[in-house]
């Protein structure tokens, strides 16, 4: 039985991830010590998915550690003895960020140097996978010709039309501090692959989502923007014309990803993981689809003013995942992951 350490367990792919893994059989332990409440309040709060995890999971301990506890984690990797490390705790708001730099860089920079450093000193042998963003690119997605079309941006540069491939540059670029903070850990990760010779990979997300997520105005774009629907609340659209456009992929096959590369790792990866072209969405296009679901019209406002480090236009390539990875593909389509959001949230309700 395979012993997997998962930080962040709580959260969106980290209990994806533990409750994946569990099915195949294999023993979970989780870190999470709610930070995600801390920073988001009690909307943010993560206690009932680290609840769901210790009532489905037969073999899961759950840890009540925060990653920026450096001799907690290096003792905790020690104890438990794990054949894998995934590790998807992090401050994932970059609206937030400028508001808590020190906590921002603390938990994301630090914190995923802490867990390098203490999975190194346990085995230089067992994969690493840090769930990194797309946020890493900065402002170099909107340096893209785009075309303006009715309901969206799309880019205009041919080279683009598949989405961002993983050569595009990270740095002379505005980041916002959360994506200055997710740089510094992602190069660690690959810098620790490469110098150690270590299993690491960098997944640099799209829109991650599926119905686990506590979705929040500032972290969560699909599942609080179908709560807002679902409770007849005004959702705020920031600049773009509400046209900006994003890739969504379900949290399973993020978990899905993670399998395969698990079975193959490779050392000091790079990959942008998202649902692809054919899952993308603008703002307009999600307003569309929520509300032929939910049968409620979408109630929203207009700021003019672009949230700092927005893109206006992303989504993945997945040609160099997809080469690596042949077994590995999207199973859960746009409108399915839209129902499962809604459903999830009609089931919170009663």
């Amino acid at each position: 039985m395979k012993k997997l350490l998962v930080t962040g367990s709580s959260g969106l792919i980290g209990s994806e991830v533990c409750i994946h893994f569990a099915r195949l059989g294999c023993e979970i332990h989780g870190i999470d010590n709610n930070q995600r409440a801390v920073f988001f309040g009690p909307h943010g709060d993560t206690r009932w998915n680290q609840n769901r995890l210790q009532k489905t999971i037969k073999h899961f301990v759950h840890h009540e550690y925060d990653v920026r506890d450096r001799d907690g984690i290096i003792k905790i990797v020690q104890e438990v003895k794990p054949d894998v490390i995934i590790h998807t705790a992090a401050q994932p708001s970059h609206d937030m960020a400028a508001s808590i730099p020190f906590e921002d860089f603390d938990t994301n920079a630090v914190g995923t140097f802490n867990m390098l450093e203490a999975t190194r000193r346990y085995s230089t042998d067992i994969p690493f996978i840090h769930l990194s963003t797309n946020k890493v690119y900065g402002d170099a997605p909107n340096e893209i010709p785009l075309v303006e079309l009715e309901k969206r941006w799309d880019y205009a540069d041919k080279q683009f039309e598949l989405g961002i491939p993983e050569t595009l540059r990270i740095d002379q670029t505005k980041h916002s501090l959360f994506g200055a903070s997710k740089v510094a850990a992602d190069i660690c990760v690959q810098e620790y692959g490469r110098y150690f010779n270590m299993p690491t990979v960098c997944l640099r997300g799209g829109c991650l989502t599926g119905p686990n997520h506590s979705g929040v105005e500032l972290h969560g774009f699909l599942s609080y923007l179908i709560k807002c629907n679902l409770e007849r609340k005004e959702y705020t659209v920031f600049g773009y014309k509400a046209k900006q456009v994003r890739d969504n992929i379900h949290s399973y096959d993020v978990a899905r990803f993670i399998e395969e590369f698990i079975a193959a790792p490779r050392v000091g990866e790079v990959y942008n993981i998202g649902g692809g072209k054919e899952n993308t969405c603008s703002i307009l296009e999600a307003f569309d689809l929520i509300s032929s679901i939910s049968n409620i019209p979408m109630k929203w406002k207009y700021d003019e003013s672009p949230r700092i480090g927005d893109h206006i236009c992303y989504y993945s390539d997945l040609r160099k995942m997809k080469e690596h990875y042949p077994n590995w593909q999207i199973t859960r389509n746009l409108s399915d992951t839209f129902t499962e959001i809604y459903e999830a949230w009609q089931s919170k309700k009663h």
